[in-house]
């Protein structure tokens, strides 16, 4: 088995996020390659064969010309899959490289599983198994889904050049709207899932946060339903974390959940369903009624 990886960089640095690619080659026992489009002053910590190709020339993101790039890689690896992270990035290149290829793309893969890929499905609320019918692959993995795999060395480097020119000319980033909360820097967060039941009892939730020093957080069924802003998800359509303590209060462990923050130190679940997901990942479970063991906590605290 022989893979692919597409890296990113942005503004010039390689994103951190590259190295779960690297991850997710580890777990599959893919022999690998990487290929990246940006500065040899930002290469990656790792061994195995680099290709490169230079940003100033090709932009950090041009479609036409990266697609290239990466086809230019591929015939000369030959690989079994092509893995991109699933960021805007990936999700516009994967599948006009897929077509290019006329091969099976499979997108936001969370997990391996013998015979395919875990991708999530009805809105996270389930998981099921796909394999590509074709025998190479387009692949899209899912942020935090995989570990990161920092290596040691250095890499074999080998020079890319894309020679067409292209439709789209890349002009620069235009920066997020600010957040009321920046929760990627919180050493603390407890987080408000659906469990928590209704919007008055939110309240509750952030009173422990408040007695433990840290952040409110929720989860995506919180937020769609008002009860919190937006700005306090943690997930993949909201923020990712890692702090040194994360409770999640009522949270069942829908995947793009997981993925936001399951980097954390330490993990405090207190659920009534002892069963919930979120209990896979969690350092403590505790099976009681919020409403009664968190009030009670805070006090303690307090």
């Amino acid at each position: 088995m022989k893979a692919l990886l597409i890296g990113e960089y942005r503004e010039g640095k390689l994103l951190d996020s590259t190295y779960e690619l690297l991850g997710f080659a580890k777990e599959l026992g893919a022999e690998s390659a990487l290929l990246l489009v940006g500065s040899e002053s930002q290469l990656p910590a790792c061994t195995g064969k680099l290709y490169l190709a230079d940003a100033s020339a090709c932009g950090e993101y041009n479609p036409d010309l990266h697609k290239q790039l990466v086809l230019q890689a591929i015939e000369k690896e030959q690989p079994d899959c092509i893995v991109f992270l699933h960021s805007s990035y990936g999700w516009d290149l994967a599948p006009r490289v897929a077509a290019s290829l006329k091969v099976a793309q499979v997108s936001e893969v969370t997990a391996l599983v013998e015979g395919g890929y875990e991708v999530g499905c009805c809105n996270a609320k389930m998981r099921r198994t796909v394999k590509a019918r074709s025998g190479r692959v387009v692949l899209t993995i899912q942020a935090g889904a995989f570990p990161v795999a920092k290596q040691e060395g250095t890499p074999q480097l080998e020079k890319l050049v894309a020679t067409a020119s292209g439709a789209v000319e890349f002009v620069g980033y235009e920066p997020a709207e600010a957040k009321d909360v920046d929760l990627a820097k919180a050493e603390v967060i407890v987080t408000a899932g659906r469990g928590v039941g209704k919007k008055e009892n939110v309240a509750v939730i952030e009173a422990l946060a408040k007695a433990l020093g840290g952040e409110l957080g929720a989860s995506r069924p919180v937020v769609d339903a008002g009860w919190v802003e937006h700005s306090h998800q943690v997930g993949t359509t909201g923020q990712t974390v890692n702090p040194k303590l994360y409770v999640a209060c009522g949270v069942s462990g829908a995947i793009q959940h997981l993925a936001g923050m399951k980097k954390s130190d330490f993990i405090v679940a207190i659920n009534k369903d002892k069963d919930a997901p979120i209990g896979e990942i969690a350092d403590v479970l505790v099976v009681a009624d919020l409403m009664q063991f968190v009030p009670a906590l805070t006090a303690k605290l307090q």
